[in-house]
């Protein structure tokens, strides 16, 4: 592979990746609408929290009945493994000022798993940013195009759009499982921590407990990571 295939390899994984996991976006748009809000308030939660499951569980919570204070807080639980993802990215991107609340912006599951993907930070850097504008432009594109169309789009789960992001990060994670037993020992027990923990705590949290209970194995398993 010649350095400038390596070089376009990263931003051509992120901008698929965006273009098939935003689509999804039309999923979230029909169902804030539907919950109660407005066109403006769907998209405005698309350009400003970009947090995809955050949202989903914001408009669930209000379709089902529940307060909008009840519903950030769930939102805002499910949102914070993005912090846990941060401190990983922080060392391996590299960047400073401006640029680095313009990028705080992108942390995504999918934009982290392209850049840790990657076998050098430059790669890493390519990578999410691809993902981070593939992604927010269609998700964002999505959103208002569902939302329009709230009550002629049927469930997300009869189109499948429910299993995209799973299955597309899922896929990007498999070479890190495959690379050695640390990692698979790692997944597995983060993977039993959430499906004990799911029914007994709130949305959101088992997977936030499974997520730092990962981080501690693999700091524990590697400290030159916590650097």
């Amino acid at each position: 592979m010649t350095g400038q295939q390596a070089a376009a390899r990263p931003v051509r994984d992120g901008v698929l990746l965006g273009l098939a996991v935003g689509v999804s976006g039309l999923a979230f748009g029909a169902a804030a609408v539907s919950a109660g809000l407005t066109i403006w308030q769907t998209c405005a939660l698309s350009l400003l929290a970009y947090t995809g499951a955050s949202q989903f569980a914001l408009a669930g919570t209000i379709a089902s009945g529940g307060s909008l204070l009840a519903g950030a807080a769930g939102a805002v639980l499910l949102g914070s493994r993005n912090a846990l993802y941060s401190l990983r990215l922080a060392g391996l991107l590299q960047v400073r000022g401006l640029r680095r609340l313009v990028l705080a912006q992108g942390v995504t599951d999918e934009s982290t798993a392209v850049a840790l993907a990657q076998p050098n930070p430059q790669a890493a850097r390519a990578g999410f940013t691809a993902t981070f504008a593939s992604l927010y432009v269609t998700w964002n594109a999505s959103t208002l195009a569902g939302a329009f169309g709230a009550g002629k789009i049927g469930s997300p789960e009869s189109f499948g759009l429910d299993v995209i992001a799973p299955a597309a990060f899922l896929a990007l994670i498999w070479p890190r499982l495959a690379a050695g037993r640390t990692e698979r020992a790692v997944a597995a027990a983060g993977a039993a921590i959430a499906l004990v923990a799911t029914p007994l705590l709130p949305p959101g949290a088992p997977i936030i407990l499974a997520a730092l209970a990962a981080l501690a194995a693999a700091l524990a398993f590697n400290p030159a990571q916590a650097s």
